[in-house]
């Protein structure tokens, strides 16, 4: 059996990235262990249609995030890493500064030091050189920095496409194997 991905949702916009993560592993039959923020709360019930009980039962397990002593919260328990999406910038901040004020950034600080794979889909535009440099600090440490900017070589017809196949490759970049999203096949009218 796969181990467990902890997925994070905190405050900021495209709380429906994280959603769409949970909805994912379901469908792979991957465990999963869910830590949204107060403001994430808050976020989910803004941007989405779904209450958070919902949210919450789509994992295999949900965490308060003031519960330092959670399970997600030690290196000793074993996940197959990390996806925190939507990043807020506060978040990506206690991430890149190893500041474990609740459990979702805990966790984060946990797969860094462990070595295990930590995505941060940060979520602000326009950035300013402090966020780039909290990013540039967070990358250093592990983190890979996953903006959840759209593709559009698969022609999506819908927003959720696009949400899909960002969630997709924040799958592939823990190591999840998956078919769940079209990937690029190489120019059809490529005359090489």
């Amino acid at each position: 059996m796969t181990a467990p991905v902890v997925v994070g949702i905190s405050g900021a916009s495209g709380a429906i990235y994280g959603i769409e993560i949970l909805r994912m592993l379901r469908e792979l039959d991957i465990p999963s262990h869910l830590i949204v923020t107060e403001l994430g709360a808050r976020t989910i019930t803004i941007e989405t249609d779904l209450s958070l009980d919902e949210v919450r039962a789509l994992a295999t397990q949900s965490h308060n995030n003031k519960d330092l002593a959670a399970s997600v919260a030690s290196g000793s328990f074993i996940t197959s890493g990390m996806i925190v999406a939507p990043c807020s910038i506060k978040t990506l901040s206690g991430v890149a500064n190893s500041f474990s004020m609740n459990l979702l950034v805990r966790a984060a600080d946990v797969m860094l030091k462990q070595a295990r794979p930590l995505v941060l889909m940060v979520r602000e535009t326009p950035l300013h050189k402090g966020h780039l440099r909290l990013m540039v600090e967070a990358a250093d440490s592990g983190a890979h920095i996953m903006p959840p900017v759209p593709a559009f070589y698969n022609r999506p017809a819908e927003i959720s496409d696009l949400v899909r196949h960002t969630a997709g490759r924040a799958l592939d970049l823990i190591g999840i194997d998956h078919n769940l999203c079209d990937r690029w096949q190489g120019d059809p009218v490529s005359t090489d």
